[in-house]
């Protein structure tokens, strides 16, 4: 008796991360796969900055509106093989068409290094990838966990992006002088095919010890339906609408960040390497306190508070950020808001939207949500990104944060309806399987 009672207490590691004992192991290994993952698109984003900002700040407009065309060849695409391929061999084919792609632009930048095309393209393209594969890895744990285990472990999982997204960084500055440019495309490439042992891992774990869920298919079955099935999803359910709004707001208020980051830090540092430096010292400070955050308190927040509170407590701190910034663009001002909303994005809005689909079919795990996440989200770039440019040139700077803050506050009053409703739903779908 005693040894069973031994058996049945959780280990140090389980307590630290709100997980029972035989769910270490699936955190673990979704820890891995979004590590190796975001260490593989990190270690990239450097070279995407450098050749996004190689064309000129002004031009910035025109990257966003290619990301968004090249998603809308991309979403179909993408369709067709969702409707046709069994989920547990979707992600791997995605993964390695993308491995593929990479590996082209690799020898397309070893024989011509300096083409202004291949540089626009790759700018593209990885903007494309990168929310196409994050996705999928999110619409598997969506698949794998149920929603009291989102809300418990979802946090954790997701700190293994951050520690990815602080890994890749540190990789790209030490070996893009020794490799080249196309050398770290190659060694990204090995970190994504890396992710698949991982997502392998899980899929036999959620077999042995999954909570059983009768709306759940086989992992082996296609989902069969149009290409267009993830659209005509989000145009047939309020909830979808919602979250889709709910992201566009999100993308705006990031996109405004983003072009306020480029004005200030261009007229604040002159050389590029002070520039380089100053957006490393940004991303160590994000991805240290993300983890801190995502490990010991994301999860915990979730389940006392709810969902509500990881959906709203971001937009709520944005709206004084972009009034303090319409009073004061300053750098030290700018560093400090940038920080805080890079940090609550990770730690809290991120993994709060990633819980809203664990309570939804597998269909619009798969279709639905990929669609908001790529053609919605992108969408969103192109739109906010044409917006703060016109807003600019007809008023200020100032007039932007001020616009900035009313989007945030939109956004914050979304989060607090999509938040209260999932709550609501699963928590009384809870109070139902207890009774």
């Amino acid at each position: 008796m005693e040894h069973s009672d031994a058996q049945a207490q959780p280990g140090l590691l389980a307590r630290l991360i709100v997980a029972r004992r035989e769910e270490v192991p699936a955190v673990i290994g979704g820890f891995l796969l979004f590590f190796l993952l975001f260490a593989s698109y990190f270690m990239l984003r450097p070279v995407r900055e450098t050749f996004g900002i190689a064309g000129g700040v002004d031009n910035l407009q025109w990257l966003f509106l290619g990301t968004f065309l090249a998603t809308l060849v991309v979403v179909p695409l993408y369709g067709a093989l969702a409707a046709r391929l069994p989920r547990r061999s979707l992600l791997p084919v995605t993964y390695i068409v993308s491995a593929l792609v990479m590996f082209g632009f690799a020898i397309g930048l070893l024989t011509d290094p300096e083409n202004v095309w291949v540089a626009r393209a790759f700018y593209i393209w990885l903007s494309v990838f990168n929310l196409f594969v994050i996705s999928l890895a999110w619409s598997l744990m969506a698949d794998i966990f149920s929603v009291d285990q989102g809300r418990r472990l979802f946090g954790q999982i997701a700190a293994g992006a951050s520690v990815g997204g602080l890994t890749g960084p540190l990789l790209s500055t030490f070996l893009v002088a020794p490799l080249g440019h196309a050398g770290l495309l190659m060694l990204s490439t090995v970190l994504l095919l890396a992710t698949l042992a991982c997502a392998r891992y899980l899929m036999k774990w959620q077999e042995r010890h999954g909570e059983h869920d009768p709306a759940r298919t086989s992992t082996g079955t296609s989902m069969g339906g149009s290409i267009w099935a993830g659209i005509t999803l989000i145009l047939r359910s309020p909830y979808l609408i919602a979250i889709s709004i709910f992201v566009i707001l999100f993308t705006s208020v990031s996109t405004f960040l983003y072009f306020e980051q480029a004005r200030v830090v261009e007229a604040t540092f002159t050389d590029k390497v002070q520039q380089t430096q100053v957006f490393g010292a940004i991303d160590v400070a994000v991805q240290s306190l993300t983890v801190l955050i995502q490990i010991f308190f994301t999860g915990r927040l979730a389940r006392r508070l709810g969902v509500t509170v990881l959906l709203t407590a971001v937009p709520v701190t944005m709206m004084f950020g972009f009034g303090l910034l319409a009073l004061v663009a300053t750098f030290p001002v700018l560093a400090a808001v940038m920080i805080v909303r890079r940090v609550g994005e990770y730690a809290l809005v991120k993994p709060g939207r990633e819980m809203l689909f664990t309570a939804v079919d597998t269909e619009t795990k798969y279709k639905a949500k990929n669609v908001i996440d790529t053609f919605v989200y992108r969408g969103g770039d192109a739109i906010s990104a044409w917006a703060n440019t016109a807003i600019v040139a007809i008023g200020s700077t100032g007039a932007a944060a001020v616009a900035g803050a009313l989007i945030a506050a939109l956004w914050a009053w979304l989060g607090l309806y999509i938040g209260r409703r999932h709550d609501g739903a699963t928590r009384g779908k809870a109070a139902g399987a207890d009774g």
